[in-house]
């Protein structure tokens, strides 16, 4: 399942999102699809896929002493049309 994650922090947490960032790995059942960061703000924007949910929440817990956290499960608009197309039939 597609997951989009959006974290953000306040800006005298930024050093230590930095430090914990530049030794951070994602486990191996994290398909990272794509990482943007807001260049405006303290946000980073994560799209990645996952089977086990319980991986993702184990993940994102361990930043949520200096973030603020938010997943959002996704998925690619062209296919939610083409369901919506077939459930209007």
């Amino acid at each position: 399942m597609l997951f989009m994650d959006v974290w953000t922090w306040e800006p005298e947490k930024r050093r230590e999102v930095e430090e914990r960032w530049s030794e951070f790995k994602y486990p191996e059942e994290i398909k990272v699809v794509g990482e943007w960061l807001d260049l405006t703000g303290n946000r980073i924007f994560i799209l990645y896929e996952v089977d086990d949910q319980k991986v993702m929440l184990a993940v994102n817990d361990m930043w949520l002493d200096i973030a603020e956290v938010d997943s959002i499960p996704v998925m690619e608009a062209k296919e939610v049309a083409k369901m919506y197309a077939k459930k209007s039939r």
